[in-house]
């Protein structure tokens, strides 16, 4: 089996970068296998800590994935070799019991805040992105997610980004926006960029 090509999408929190990879997997399932992992999904495990302590941890600060996993499962992949991924329990703060086999692919798009961020994850990356979202909508779509699907309350959602989120956002995620090899703004709505990306992926793919 050939070496994967590896696609980096990166982006502020509820920047769009999972419409992209689902628009990107879609173009492309019928002729190649494609696999999205999720930096979501490779949270450290907090399951020894009580819940007080869980929701006190900072999620959008580096330090809270567990990346050298998530860089070993990468190596697993290249290699042809199957991987049990982890999922993440967002209502309870911590590593699920449940992990979801992923096999080799053509195509494996990883995704996540800190994608272009950490060096090591850089360096494997065949693509790198760069979702780009004004931070007044990507507050709206965060809040509205995080209510709806994570049993957060508006309370505790505001407080989070305006004490963390945002100043992590500034921090860490939009000066890794300097890696990208393209900038997309306005995320999964920006129809002429996934085309553009589509064809590029497609040269790449057929080189």
């Amino acid at each position: 089996m050939t070496k994967p090509i590896i696609i980096g999408i990166a982006g502020g929190s509820a920047s769009g970068k999972t419409s992209i990879s689902r628009k990107l997997k879609d173009h492309f399932s019928d002729v190649k296998s494609v696999l999205i992992i999720r930096q979501d999904d490779y949270y450290k495990d907090q399951s020894d800590k009580p819940m007080e302590e869980r929701i006190k941890t900072n999620y959008d600060h580096p330090f809270a994935f567990d990346n050298d996993l998530l860089i070993e499962h990468i190596h697993e992949l290249v290699s042809g070799n199957k991987i049990e991924k982890p999922t993440y329990d967002f209502v309870h703060h911590t590593r699920s019991d449940v992990t979801e086999t992923c096999f080799p692919c053509d195509v494996l798009i990883l995704e996540g805040l800190f994608v272009l961020e950490d060096e090591q994850i850089r360096s494997l990356l065949d693509m790198k992105i760069f979702v780009d979202t004004d931070a007044d909508v990507r507050f709206i779509r965060r809040l509205l997610r995080d209510v709806k699907e994570r049993g957060r309350d508006l309370d505790g959602v505001i407080s989070q980004y305006v004490n963390t989120v945002r100043v992590m956002h500034n921090s860490f995620i939009e000066p890794s926006k300097r890696y990208a090899d393209i900038i997309i703004p306005e995320g999964g709505e920006n129809k002429v960029a996934i085309d553009l990306l589509t064809t590029k992926i497609s040269s790449i793919i057929n080189h």
